[in-house]
């Protein structure tokens, strides 16, 4: 699976960026005084920032399977990769999570949220692969549904609890992975008859007609439940999350904003970079 580069990563030979080595940092003797050492985290900082770009950019790409968006034209999705920390959920990001159920329990019509653009896309585009809505939802109506039944948002950890509130914000399913676990590039397509994997706290899950996410080694993520190989852990690092629109590309943009400037605020979220993929 990809693993995080070194600081100063060469990739396909010799980089060619302006990626500075150790020696940039010195202080000319004639010029500066003396070397401040938060200046110098700063800026290796910066150059692992940058190689991290350079590594995504060359090694890892998110794609639609031309049959997929055949039968389903509008999907669109939001995707977003960068550096992360795995801590407990911070008191800030709980009260924005007990908000957000307050705001939907507070409706005039709080079932109303399950019949919005967005669920409703999301279930014609699992009727035209061929899998029933009703009994495959997408995890966004799904956490909607229990918020509705009374019952509050599942508490796991910071980087887990931004994706499942901007999901619930949204009301857009989103696919959770860590990027050391996945192999190679990422294609959204149907399942295929046979295929299954473990979800996370589920049993193994049928995956022929749902709408998956697969690497190298076969599906690892749905917008309905993501599996436990690729799942965010402890030792997780490295992001990648996927809003999959299927009523297109309308406030994309604006959701990977939103889990951006919250995995900044509450997970520590560093060199983070989103991408419109339709």
């Amino acid at each position: 699976g990809l693993r995080p580069p070194e600081p100063f990563v060469h990739l396909g030979g010799t980089y060619r960026g302006a990626i500075p080595c150790q020696s940039s940092f010195r202080k000319k003797p004639d010029t500066q005084g003396p070397v401040d050492p938060l200046s110098l985290q700063e800026k290796r900082r910066s150059v692992q920032e940058v190689a991290s770009r350079v590594f995504w950019r060359s090694m890892f790409t998110v794609t639609i399977d031309g049959a997929l968006k055949a039968k389903c034209p509008r999907v669109t999705l939001g995707c977003i990769m960068g550096n992360v920390e795995v801590v407990e959920t911070p008191a800030a990001l709980l009260a924005e999570m007990k908000a957000c159920e307050a705001k939907i329990l507070g409706l005039p019509e709080p079932r109303a949220v399950l019949e919005g653009p967005q669920i409703s896309a999301t279930r014609a585009g699992y009727k035209a692969l061929g899998k029933d809505p009703a009994r495959y939802r997408g995890s966004a109506e799904a956490l909607l549904r229990r918020i509705l039944s009374g019952k509050s948002f599942p508490q796991i950890g910071a980087v887990v609890d931004v994706i499942n509130l901007v999901s619930v914000e949204s009301r857009l399913p989103i696919g959770l992975y860590d990027l050391a676990n996945v192999q190679g590039d990422i294609v959204l397509r149907a399942g295929r008859a046979g295929e299954t994997y473990k979800g996370i706290g589920k049993y193994d899950l049928n995956l022929e007609g749902l709408p998956v996410f697969c690497d190298a080694a076969g599906p690892h993520g749905s917008p309905t439940s993501d599996s436990e190989r690729t799942m965010v852990t402890p030792a997780t690092k490295r992001i990648a999350a996927i809003l999959v629109g299927f009523g297109g590309s309308e406030g994309l943009e604006r959701w990977c904003q939103r889990m951006t400037t919250l995995l900044q605020q509450y997970a520590q979220g560093h060199a983070i970079e989103t991408k419109v993929v339709s």
